[in-house]
């Protein structure tokens, strides 16, 4: 399967951006989805997934209450909404789809090329 992301950006601290990710797959509903990111100079990180019925979610802590992961099944598409943007938020954004439910980015099959989402004054 194929993965696009796009929608990251420059924002200044506290507003609000939301990702999206296309997906090529007519199975798009069969895959976990997971959004992870790494900043400069730091390892890739998790960031959220969802499962393939969009029933399960999991966050990590530093974006829980903040970031918000969904799945639109009939679009091919998984978002991630960020409220309360942080400097430290700023990274690079990956999507990327999993066969099995994880949240470790070797378990993950699939990914996309990445957005730019930069937090800053």
């Amino acid at each position: 399967v194929q993965l696009q992301a796009s929608g990251g950006g420059l924002v200044q601290p506290g507003d609000s951006l939301r990702l999206s990710c296309a997906a090529s797959a007519r199975t798009f509903s069969r895959y976990v989805m997971g959004w992870f990111r790494q900043a400069p100079g730091k390892e890739r990180e998790f960031v959220a997934s969802i499962g393939q019925t969009s029933g399960r979610t999991y966050y990590t802590d530093f974006v829980k209450g903040r970031f918000t992961i969904s799945k639109d099944n009939a679009k091919n598409t998984v978002y991630l909404q960020m409220n309360s943007l942080k400097p430290e938020d700023t990274a690079v954004y990956y999507c990327a789809a999993s066969y099995t439910w994880a949240t470790d980015y070797e378990s993950y099959n699939f990914w996309g090329q990445g957005t730019l989402v930069t937090v800053s004054s």
